[in-house]
């Protein structure tokens, strides 16, 4: 190991996929997406910089005639200093990721014998993702050396992403591997000395679940920009065939445009984009808006979720009648990209990420290098971005007041626009540049490699794993039970905070996404692990909003609304709600007590027409029919079921009839104070029901305290 960290020898580890120095295949497989193009230009950036001697990329080799023949030369110059080394492990044809895991210890002996036999051993070892952690994890302990991991995505994120999308925990673990990955992030985190990664957030709410979770080692930089692709205006934007592709579109093509890029995923909140275009009229006046949402020949053969954003969309156009000023192409390349950002830039335009979360914002960045300006939600990375940059706004994404507002004050000040454009190119440079990027990381592996090793961290015991997959959960509505008392509520939000490796947190309301959003940004309260929206119709998993989409399957079971609107149209005493409180699972309309039938008189009309659905009314005023299958209770016993936490260890807080079904049988149950006398007041001899003596979220905090919630579990008469 070299003692002079002017002349460092650095290994970078990314064993799975097709990696090649030009031509990269991106998006060929689920194994050839941004991690290949990062360690290949992470690779390049550190080799140019003066203090590194030598670069070494290593991964599989690949021999099969379904792929290029580049995959199987053992040796590729990618640039002075930097090469890829393909190291053979396994069989020789191209497997899946899922596959490689018995044969990574093949691999870690034939990269030991292969950096045995170099002149010198290396400084560093850097693994990427977990299969390349593992191998990392094996060659620093033989070699005594210091290494570096970054997971790019975690195994137990992973986890949470596929048992949303449906698949049973056997499925998840026969296709793959999760146990395999987790175990290899969890030794790749116990061997190194830095992990490396993009935001803090990705810290915060991802790295945190590990047992050999250390704060003290994780170091944030982002990933580097390629400015030579990534650049200001070049003059013959306007001269482009994307841009006569464009005008089909627009009235006036060369006012300023408005560019939002994203996937047509609910998360992104583009419909919110539209929306505040649309009340705008000086804003479309001043500018054209362009979506560019993925590609789609037809809407109908998308997966569901792309299908209703798509629909929104139309729908919202159509509603403020936007054609001639919305352009909003079927179809675009990847490398036509950057001449969105240019072409914008050139109009003097403006790039929007209005996403419901943005952990990073790779967007943000990419526009920045093109000279826009940005206007972002305020989350995550797009606020270390704007903050480094100093070239945009943050705003409440569900605020489409304040997103026209800012966009307005961009377009119409010239010299603001200028003003932010420099600023913006300038701090991409400083921040975000592959040189800033390899700058950056020499500083956060340099004390790591000189004579002594000064600079290793002391470790901690690691957390017990039974904590980290959390037995237990605390679940409560949100108005009137977390919301009405801000002192209660920071005492809560601080003792669910104390506890957090211990219980995971969930809410259940009958707000749509968006408003329960608005609602607990307003109030400070946390993103939930589980967050249970609509009257139970939708399910979404912390960290980034990822919708299940089996429970939208599961509960789209004799669903037919327009029958449900017909049989109630003319019913006294019911008006429906406006379409900010409807969803595409949810009827909800305002009940006026004195003039409507009961309830079961309304579930009895229901029934009589073979509609098979729930009915709640919630304060005695809003009353929602949902499918069958859908209820706050239902949502709660899939989302026990789905991830092995036992009734009897989940904690429900509630006050409404529509929290009826959470409170009754297994679980724990409260009532605060200020509710007692509403809808639930019928199960106050029931057992496992505690009626609280304090309202609000002190109510709550009485009920952890009655069921010594933290320890036994279980209320006093059973302890």
């Amino acid at each position: 190991m070299s003692t002079n960290p002017k002349d460092l020898y650095i290994v970078l580890v990314s064993v799975h996929g097709l990696i090649r120095g030009d031509d990269l295949e991106l998006g060929r497989d689920a194994d050839t997406g941004g991690q290949i193009l990062y360690v290949v230009e992470l690779a390049q950036a550190l080799a140019k910089h003066p203090d590194v001697a030598r670069v070494d990329l290593l991964t599989r080799l690949v021999d099969d005639e379904r792929v290029s023949s580049d995959y199987a030369q053992p040796v590729e110059e990618i640039g002075d200093g930097a090469r890829i080394v393909r190291i053979e492990a396994g069989p020789p044809g191209y497997i899946a990721k899922e596959q490689l895991w018995d044969h990574l210890d093949a691999f870690a002996d034939n990269t030991l014998n292969y950096l045995r036999a170099g002149e010198r051993l290396p400084d560093v070892i850097h693994g990427h993702y977990a299969d390349a952690g593992y191998v990392g994890y094996r060659l620093a302990n033989l070699l005594a050396l210091p290494m570096v991991f970054t997971g790019h995505s975690l195994g137990r994120v992973k986890r949470r992403r596929l048992l949303a999308s449906g698949l049973s925990a056997e499925d998840v673990e026969r296709l793959y591997n999760i146990t395999h990955r987790i175990e290899g992030e969890e030794l790749a985190l116990a061997s190194a000395e830095r992990v490396i990664t993009s935001t803090f957030q990705e810290i915060e709410e991802q790295y945190e679940l590990y047992d050999h979770y250390q704060p003290e080692q994780m170091r944030v930089i982002p990933p580097g920009t390629n400015l030579s692709h990534f650049m200001p205006p070049q003059g013959d934007e306007k001269h482009s065939a994307l841009f006569d592709e464009l005008k089909r579109f627009l009235n006036q093509p060369n006012k300023p445009m408005i560019l939002a890029l994203s996937r047509p995923d609910k998360r992104k909140n583009i419909s919110a984009l539209v929306k505040a275009y649309g009340e705008s009229e000086r804003l479309q006046q001043l500018a054209n808006l362009v979506v560019v949402a993925g590609n789609r020949d037809d809407v109908d053969e998308l997966e569901e979720g792309a299908q209703e954003v798509f629909h929104e969309l139309f729908v919202t156009i159509d509603r403020y009648d936007l054609w001639g000023k919305i352009a909003f192409p079927k179809h675009h390349a990847r490398n036509q990209v950057p001449l969105f950002y240019r072409l914008a830039a050139s109009l003097k335009g403006v790039f929007v990420n209005p996403a419901l979360t943005e952990p990073f914002g790779l967007t943000l960045i990419e526009a920045a290098a093109c000279g826009l300006p940005l206007v972002a939600t305020d989350d995550g990375g797009p606020r270390d971005i704007i903050e480094n940059c100093n070239n945009g706004v943050l705003i409440d994404a569900l605020d489409t007041d304040a997103m026209g507002t800012a966009l307005v004050e961009i377009i119409s000040d010239k010299d603001t626009w200028e003003q932010l454009s420099a600023a913006g190119l300038a701090g991409v440079r400083e921040h975000y540049s592959w040189d800033a990027h390899a700058s950056r990381y020499l500083e956060v592996i340099d004390p790591i490699v000189e004579l002594g090793r000064k600079d290793l961290i002391e470790r901690r015991p690691a957390q017990l794993k039974q904590q980290l997959y959390r037995s237990r959960a605390i679940f409560t509505d949100l108005d009137q039970n977390l919301i009405g008392d801000e002192q209660s509520l920071r005492e809560f939000v601080g003792v669910m905070r104390q506890h957090r490796k211990l219980v995971k947190f969930g809410i259940a309301t009958g707000r749509r996404l968006d408003s329960a959003l608005k609602k607990m940004k307003q109030y400070g309260i946390p993103e939930p692990d589980f967050l249970i929206t609509s009257g139970g119709t939708e399910i979404y998993y912390a960290p980034k909003l990822t919708v299940d989409d089996a429970w939208k399957k599961q509960i789209d079971y004799h669903w037919t609304p327009h029958i449900v609107r017909r049989v109630l149209s003319e019913m006294p005493g019911l008006e429906l709600q406006p379409k900010t409180e409807q969803s595409r699972f949810k009827i909800s309309y305002f009940y006026d007590q004195e003039n409507a039938p009961d309830v079961r008189e309304i579930n009895s009309l229901l029934h009589k027409e073979e509609q098979s659905v729930n009915v709640s009314l919630a304060f005695g005023q809003f009353l929602d029919i949902t499918p069958i299958r859908a209820s706050k209770g239902l949502a709660l016993r899939y989302i026990s079921d789905r991830w092995g936490i036992p009734l009897e260890h989940i904690l429900v807080a509630g006050g409404s009839g529509a929290d009826e079904d959470m409170m009754r049988g297994n679980t724990l149950a409260a009532v605060v104070a200020n509710r007692h006398n509403e809808e639930l007041s019928q199960l106050m001899d029931k057992e496992r029901i505690y009626f609280a003596e304090r309202p609000f979220a002190a109510g709550i905090l009485e009920a952890i305290e009655h069921y010594d919630f933290f320890g036994s579990c279980k209320g006093p008469d059973d302890r």
